[in-house]
């Protein structure tokens, strides 16, 4: 993966998910560490290439996550709309 698809803001939520940076432009000299330790040049490169397997498996663990609740909701006799029904 490249700096063309995939932005550095998508990286430093990778390696930094708590924030504490922030970043101008999409280039490595362009992020200034304000509350986290900073990550080298090399890291932030090699994030690129890491950050399309890395979002899969988030994704994934959300939609294991969405079907684990709903068939909570299900066991307990509710759906997804009659939490939605009371604004939840």
């Amino acid at each position: 993966m490249s700096q063309d698809t995939v932005k550095g803001w998508q990286v430093l939520t990778m390696l930094r998910p708590n924030g504490g940076w922030i970043q101008t432009g999409n280039e490595f000299e362009g992020i200034e560490f304000l509350e986290c330790a900073p990550i080298t040049k090399k890291e932030y490169e090699a994030g690129f290439d890491k950050y399309e397997s890395w979002k899969a498996k988030q994704d994934e663990a959300k939609a294991q996550a969405k079907i684990t609740a709903q068939a909570k909701l299900a066991a307990l006799g509710l759906t997804v709309d009659d939490l939605q029904a009371l604004g939840l």
